[in-house]
Protein backbone atom coordinates (compact mmCIF):
# COMPACT_ATOMS: atom_id res chain seq x y z
CA UNK A 1 0.00 0.00 0.00
CA UNK A 2 2.96 2.43 0.96
CA UNK A 3 4.37 1.83 -2.82
CA UNK A 4 1.14 2.63 -4.34
CA UNK A 5 0.33 5.28 -2.52
CA UNK A 6 -3.40 5.36 -0.48
CA UNK A 7 -6.60 5.41 -2.16
CA UNK A 8 -7.53 8.80 0.04
CA UNK A 9 -4.35 10.46 -1.45
CA UNK A 10 -5.63 9.41 -4.67
CA UNK A 11 -8.73 11.20 -4.30
CA UNK A 12 -7.40 14.14 -2.71
CA UNK A 13 -5.13 14.61 -5.68
CA UNK A 14 -8.16 14.21 -8.02
CA UNK A 15 -10.55 16.82 -5.82
CA UNK A 16 -7.53 19.34 -6.06
CA UNK A 17 -7.72 19.13 -9.59
CA UNK A 18 -11.01 19.58 -9.50
CA UNK A 19 -10.80 23.04 -7.36
CA UNK A 20 -7.90 24.49 -9.64
CA UNK A 21 -9.68 23.32 -12.85
CA UNK A 22 -13.60 24.24 -12.16
CA UNK A 23 -13.67 26.70 -8.89
CA UNK A 24 -12.92 30.09 -10.84
CA UNK A 25 -13.14 33.15 -8.71
CA UNK A 26 -14.00 35.28 -11.60
CA UNK A 27 -17.46 33.35 -11.89
CA UNK A 28 -20.48 34.36 -9.84
CA UNK A 29 -22.05 32.24 -7.14
CA UNK A 30 -24.44 30.36 -9.36
CA UNK A 31 -21.84 29.28 -11.88
CA UNK A 32 -19.63 28.12 -8.89
CA UNK A 33 -22.25 25.87 -7.42
CA UNK A 34 -22.84 24.40 -10.94
CA UNK A 35 -19.30 23.56 -11.61
CA UNK A 36 -19.54 22.00 -7.89
CA UNK A 37 -21.84 19.91 -8.68
CA UNK A 38 -20.10 19.39 -11.99
CA UNK A 39 -16.65 18.51 -10.00
CA UNK A 40 -18.61 15.78 -7.58
CA UNK A 41 -20.41 14.09 -10.47
CA UNK A 42 -16.52 13.57 -11.90
CA UNK A 43 -15.48 12.34 -8.90
CA UNK A 44 -17.82 10.14 -8.09
CA UNK A 45 -17.60 8.59 -11.93
CA UNK A 46 -14.19 7.81 -11.66
CA UNK A 47 -13.98 6.90 -8.20
CA UNK A 48 -17.17 4.18 -8.66
CA UNK A 49 -15.85 3.14 -12.39
CA UNK A 50 -12.49 2.32 -10.69
CA UNK A 51 -13.89 0.76 -7.60
CA UNK A 52 -16.19 -1.81 -9.92
CA UNK A 53 -13.24 -2.48 -11.91
CA UNK A 54 -10.86 -3.49 -9.10
CA UNK A 55 -13.62 -5.14 -7.11
CA UNK A 56 -13.83 -7.12 -10.21
CA UNK A 57 -10.19 -8.00 -11.29
CA UNK A 58 -9.43 -8.75 -7.29
CA UNK A 59 -12.90 -10.93 -7.00
CA UNK A 60 -11.43 -13.09 -9.91
CA UNK A 61 -8.26 -14.01 -8.02
CA UNK A 62 -7.72 -17.40 -5.55
CA UNK A 63 -7.89 -15.28 -2.69
CA UNK A 64 -9.73 -12.94 -4.29
CA UNK A 65 -12.26 -12.07 -1.02
CA UNK A 66 -9.63 -12.03 1.21
CA UNK A 67 -7.79 -9.01 -1.15
CA UNK A 68 -10.70 -7.29 -1.41
CA UNK A 69 -11.01 -6.55 2.61
CA UNK A 70 -7.63 -6.11 2.68
CA UNK A 71 -8.22 -3.28 -0.22
CA UNK A 72 -11.48 -1.98 1.99
CA UNK A 73 -10.00 -1.89 5.20
CA UNK A 74 -8.04 0.87 4.01
CA UNK A 75 -11.04 2.87 3.82
CA UNK A 76 -11.46 2.61 7.61
CA UNK A 77 -9.91 4.80 9.53
CA UNK A 78 -10.07 2.93 13.40
CA UNK A 79 -6.32 2.96 14.44
CA UNK A 80 -5.01 5.76 12.83
CA UNK A 81 -8.08 7.95 14.53
CA UNK A 82 -7.47 6.24 17.86
CA UNK A 83 -3.52 7.02 17.34
CA UNK A 84 -4.05 10.42 16.82
CA UNK A 85 -6.34 11.15 19.96
CA UNK A 86 -4.40 9.28 22.16
CA UNK A 87 -1.36 11.04 21.11
CA UNK A 88 -3.69 14.21 22.35
CA UNK A 89 -4.11 12.77 25.96
CA UNK A 90 -0.44 11.92 25.94
CA UNK A 91 0.40 15.38 25.20
CA UNK A 92 -1.56 17.03 27.55
CA UNK A 93 -0.21 14.12 30.40
CA UNK A 94 3.34 15.03 29.72
CA UNK A 95 3.93 18.37 27.82
CA UNK A 96 0.88 20.25 29.78
CA UNK A 97 -1.15 23.36 27.19
CA UNK A 98 1.32 24.13 24.78
CA UNK A 99 1.97 20.10 23.51
CA UNK A 100 -1.65 19.68 23.84
CA UNK A 101 -3.15 22.47 21.56
CA UNK A 102 -0.72 21.39 18.91
CA UNK A 103 -1.64 17.40 19.21
CA UNK A 104 -5.46 18.68 18.76
CA UNK A 105 -4.69 20.64 15.67
CA UNK A 106 -3.44 18.21 13.51
CA UNK A 107 -7.30 16.60 14.44
CA UNK A 108 -9.71 19.20 14.62
CA UNK A 109 -10.16 22.18 11.94
CA UNK A 110 -11.17 24.91 14.63
CA UNK A 111 -8.72 27.73 16.16
CA UNK A 112 -6.64 26.05 19.38
CA UNK A 113 -4.22 28.58 20.47
CA UNK A 114 -6.69 30.19 22.86
CA UNK A 115 -7.92 26.91 24.29
CA UNK A 116 -7.49 26.01 27.59
CA UNK A 117 -7.06 22.20 28.89
CA UNK A 118 -10.07 21.35 28.86
CA UNK A 119 -11.30 23.08 25.77
CA UNK A 120 -8.76 20.50 24.55
CA UNK A 121 -9.47 17.59 25.85
CA UNK A 122 -13.56 18.50 24.75
CA UNK A 123 -12.28 19.10 21.60
CA UNK A 124 -9.82 15.69 20.91
CA UNK A 125 -13.44 13.99 22.48
CA UNK A 126 -15.55 15.54 20.39
CA UNK A 127 -12.97 14.81 17.28
CA UNK A 128 -13.24 11.19 18.31
CA UNK A 129 -17.15 10.91 18.39
CA UNK A 130 -17.70 12.39 15.09
CA UNK A 131 -14.76 10.63 13.16
CA UNK A 132 -16.02 7.05 14.41
CA UNK A 133 -19.08 7.77 12.94
CA UNK A 134 -17.72 9.58 9.53
CA UNK A 135 -14.24 7.71 9.12
CA UNK A 136 -15.61 3.53 10.75
CA UNK A 137 -19.25 3.13 10.47
CA UNK A 138 -20.08 5.23 7.64
CA UNK A 139 -17.30 3.53 5.34
CA UNK A 140 -18.31 -0.26 7.17
CA UNK A 141 -22.20 0.87 6.49
CA UNK A 142 -21.91 1.77 2.64
CA UNK A 143 -19.47 -1.67 2.42
CA UNK A 144 -22.00 -3.81 3.34
CA UNK A 145 -24.50 -2.02 0.69
CA UNK A 146 -22.27 -1.52 -1.62
CA UNK A 147 -19.09 -3.99 -0.84
CA UNK A 148 -16.28 -2.03 -2.37
CA UNK A 149 -17.42 0.28 -4.62
CA UNK A 150 -20.39 1.66 -1.81
CA UNK A 151 -17.35 2.35 0.49
CA UNK A 152 -15.10 4.00 -1.94
CA UNK A 153 -17.48 6.23 -3.23
CA UNK A 154 -18.44 7.12 0.43
CA UNK A 155 -15.15 7.67 0.79
CA UNK A 156 -14.80 9.91 -2.06
CA UNK A 157 -17.59 12.36 -0.85
CA UNK A 158 -16.47 12.25 2.49
CA UNK A 159 -12.86 13.18 1.39
CA UNK A 160 -15.08 15.85 -1.12
CA UNK A 161 -16.65 17.48 1.57
CA UNK A 162 -13.41 17.96 3.91
CA UNK A 163 -11.51 19.48 1.36
CA UNK A 164 -14.44 21.90 -0.24
CA UNK A 165 -17.25 21.83 1.78
CA UNK A 166 -16.49 24.44 4.31
CA UNK A 167 -18.67 27.38 4.63
CA UNK A 168 -15.66 29.85 3.18
CA UNK A 169 -15.62 32.65 0.57
CA UNK A 170 -14.04 30.43 -1.63
CA UNK A 171 -16.28 27.01 -1.09
CA UNK A 172 -19.45 28.58 -0.06
CA UNK A 173 -20.96 27.98 -3.79
CA UNK A 174 -18.53 25.78 -5.09
CA UNK A 175 -18.68 23.44 -2.51
CA UNK A 176 -22.17 23.32 -1.23
CA UNK A 177 -22.92 19.82 -3.55
CA UNK A 178 -20.05 18.31 -1.80
CA UNK A 179 -21.34 19.37 1.65
CA UNK A 180 -25.14 18.32 1.05
CA UNK A 181 -23.90 14.94 -0.37
CA UNK A 182 -22.03 14.58 2.57
CA UNK A 183 -24.80 15.63 5.33
CA UNK A 184 -26.85 12.78 3.35
CA UNK A 185 -24.52 9.96 3.01
CA UNK A 186 -23.92 10.04 7.06
CA UNK A 187 -27.17 10.00 7.90
CA UNK A 188 -27.67 6.52 8.48
CA UNK A 189 -24.01 6.02 9.81
CA UNK A 190 -24.56 9.00 12.28
CA UNK A 191 -27.36 7.29 14.03
CA UNK A 192 -25.97 4.44 13.88
CA UNK A 193 -23.25 5.11 16.13
CA UNK A 194 -25.06 6.84 18.55
CA UNK A 195 -26.48 3.53 19.18
CA UNK A 196 -23.22 1.55 19.15
CA UNK A 197 -21.74 4.23 22.36
CA UNK A 198 -25.26 3.85 23.98
CA UNK A 199 -24.49 0.02 23.80
CA UNK A 200 -21.06 0.13 24.71
CA UNK A 201 -21.73 2.56 27.52
CA UNK A 202 -23.45 -0.52 29.03
CA UNK A 203 -20.43 -2.64 29.10
CA UNK A 204 -18.33 -0.28 30.99
CA UNK A 205 -18.74 0.23 34.63
CA UNK A 206 -18.17 3.88 34.72
CA UNK A 207 -20.09 4.97 31.81
CA UNK A 208 -23.76 5.46 31.42
CA UNK A 209 -26.12 3.85 28.77
CA UNK A 210 -28.95 5.86 30.00
CA UNK A 211 -27.50 9.15 29.83
CA UNK A 212 -26.18 8.46 26.58
CA UNK A 213 -29.21 7.72 25.30
CA UNK A 214 -30.81 10.88 27.39
CA UNK A 215 -28.72 13.45 25.64
CA UNK A 216 -29.08 11.89 22.10
CA UNK A 217 -32.85 12.50 22.41
CA UNK A 218 -32.87 15.35 23.92
CA UNK A 219 -29.13 17.38 22.36
CA UNK A 220 -28.11 15.81 19.00
CA UNK A 221 -31.30 17.27 16.68
CA UNK A 222 -29.77 20.65 17.88
CA UNK A 223 -26.33 20.23 16.76
CA UNK A 224 -25.14 22.82 13.90
CA UNK A 225 -24.41 19.43 11.70
CA UNK A 226 -27.31 16.97 10.54
CA UNK A 227 -25.04 14.21 11.54
CA UNK A 228 -22.38 15.49 14.13
CA UNK A 229 -24.51 16.10 17.24
CA UNK A 230 -25.73 12.11 17.62
CA UNK A 231 -22.22 10.70 18.06
CA UNK A 232 -20.99 13.48 19.93
CA UNK A 233 -24.40 13.61 22.28
CA UNK A 234 -23.98 9.59 23.13
CA UNK A 235 -20.45 10.24 24.01
CA UNK A 236 -20.84 13.74 26.00
CA UNK A 237 -23.94 11.52 27.91
CA UNK A 238 -21.68 8.29 28.67
CA UNK A 239 -19.02 9.87 30.02
CA UNK A 240 -20.88 12.36 32.34
CA UNK A 241 -19.57 15.69 29.81
CA UNK A 242 -21.42 18.55 28.27
CA UNK A 243 -19.58 18.94 24.59
CA UNK A 244 -19.62 21.28 21.66
CA UNK A 245 -21.01 24.83 22.69
CA UNK A 246 -19.56 28.05 21.06
CA UNK A 247 -16.63 27.36 19.10
CA UNK A 248 -14.14 29.36 17.31
CA UNK A 249 -13.30 28.59 13.00
CA UNK A 250 -10.78 31.16 11.24
CA UNK A 251 -11.42 33.80 13.81
CA UNK A 252 -15.34 33.74 13.77
CA UNK A 253 -17.25 32.06 16.47
CA UNK A 254 -19.85 29.58 15.97
CA UNK A 255 -22.25 29.01 18.99
CA UNK A 256 -23.33 25.83 18.23
CA UNK A 257 -25.44 23.85 20.97
CA UNK A 258 -24.12 22.39 24.09
CA UNK A 259 -24.27 18.04 24.10
CA UNK A 260 -24.92 16.52 27.06
CA UNK A 261 -25.33 17.89 30.63
CA UNK A 262 -22.41 16.91 32.35
CA UNK A 263 -18.97 18.88 33.17
CA UNK A 264 -17.41 20.79 30.93
CA UNK A 265 -13.95 20.49 32.46
CA UNK A 266 -12.79 17.89 30.59
CA UNK A 267 -9.45 15.92 31.35
CA UNK A 268 -6.61 13.63 29.37
CA UNK A 269 -8.35 11.13 31.76
CA UNK A 270 -11.58 11.79 29.75
CA UNK A 271 -9.90 11.37 26.44
CA UNK A 272 -8.69 7.81 27.32
CA UNK A 273 -12.14 6.93 29.09
CA UNK A 274 -13.48 7.57 25.37
CA UNK A 275 -10.78 6.07 23.81
CA UNK A 276 -12.09 2.65 25.65
CA UNK A 277 -15.82 3.64 24.97
CA UNK A 278 -14.49 3.46 21.27
CA UNK A 279 -12.92 0.53 21.07
CA UNK A 280 -15.68 -1.21 22.25
CA UNK A 281 -18.42 0.11 20.64
CA UNK A 282 -15.40 -0.74 17.35
CA UNK A 283 -15.64 -4.62 18.65
CA UNK A 284 -19.37 -4.59 19.08
CA UNK A 285 -19.80 -2.94 15.23
CA UNK A 286 -17.01 -6.04 14.54
CA UNK A 287 -19.10 -8.62 15.74
CA UNK A 288 -22.29 -7.26 14.30
CA UNK A 289 -20.84 -7.26 11.00
CA UNK A 290 -19.43 -10.76 11.46
CA UNK A 291 -23.05 -12.22 12.40
CA UNK A 292 -24.07 -10.31 9.60
CA UNK A 293 -21.99 -12.24 7.18
CA UNK A 294 -22.24 -15.47 8.77
CA UNK A 295 -26.20 -15.44 8.56
CA UNK A 296 -25.72 -14.30 4.95
CA UNK A 297 -23.54 -17.40 4.26
CA UNK A 298 -25.42 -19.46 5.75
CA UNK A 299 -28.78 -18.45 3.66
Amino acid sequence: MRAIGHPVTWIGRLIASLDRVLNREADGPQRRRAFGMVAVAILLIVVGTIAVIVEHELLRLRFGVAATAIVASSLIAQRSLHRHVADVAAALESGGIAAGRAAVAKIVGRDTTALDSAGVARAAIESLAENFSDGVVAPVFWLAIAALPGAALYKAINTADSMIGHRTPRYQAFGAAAAKLDDLANLPAARLSALLLTAAAALRPDTSPAAAWRAVARDAARHRSPNAGFPEAAMAGALGLALAGPRSYGGVTVDDAIMGDGRRDATAADIRRALSLYRYADAILIALVAAIAALIALA
